[in-house]
């Protein structure tokens, strides 16, 4: 109230308020922005594993014996890494929460392992496709939660995965570039890590 203020400190405020609180607040964005650090996100089976179906035991899980050497290339550029994988799985009762645990686990081990590395997060979305949810790739919940959570700037991120819906999410949560590989494929998986550190 302009009036009031008046009174109170003797002049009349050159801005209103409302008006003072809206640059506050888009100056915060920008800052938040400039701040906001730039992620690569990556999904599981077929990109960073072979995949036999429903892996349900730590002993399942193998790494792709080029995929850590690459990983680690993208932690020395300073990304941090993410991963972010559908794994219905769990809302078929087929894998229980704490096996998927175990394997997420057993899988940053081996990346520590094989390559001085490991992720700063795992996302799965345990859901059906028939839940509907907002989690489950296409859509983008996991990587919006991730950037939310660690404040990182999606527009300067980057995923890769194997299936259009890992593209799709990348590109519906506004990633600089979400690579498409072929499953199992040393070239094209070491192609998307080149393109992201030439970026």
């Amino acid at each position: 109230d302009s009036t009031k203020a008046k009174t109170e400190l003797g002049f009349k405020p050159k801005y209103a308020l409302t008006e003072i609180l809206k640059s506050a607040w888009e100056w915060e964005q920008k800052r938040l922005c400039f701040n906001a650090r730039k992620a690569v996100f990556l999904d599981r089976d077929e990109t960073l594993n072979p995949d036999p179906g429903y892996i349900s035991h730590p002993d399942q899980l193998e790494l792709y014996p080029w995929v850590a050497q690459g990983i680690s290339k993208l932690k020395k550029a300073g990304f941090p890494l993410f991963l972010v994988s559908n794994q219905s799985g769990v809302g078929r009762g087929l894998i229980q929460a704490e096996q998927l645990y175990a394997i997420n686990l057993k899988l940053n081990r081996l990346m520590f392992a094989q390559g001085g590395v490991w992720f700063d997060d795992i996302a799965n979305c345990p859901h059906r496709p028939e839940d509907q949810c907002l989690c489950r790739k296409p859509k983008p919940g996991l990587l919006l939660e991730l950037a939310k959570k660690f404040n990182l700037n999606l527009s300067q991120s980057y995923l890769i995965g194997d299936r259009d819906s890992d593209v799709k999410a990348g590109l519906a949560a506004g990633c600089r570039g979400s690579f498409k590989i072929q499953s199992g494929d040393e070239k094209s998986f070491t192609r998307a890590v080149e393109q992201i550190l030439g970026t």
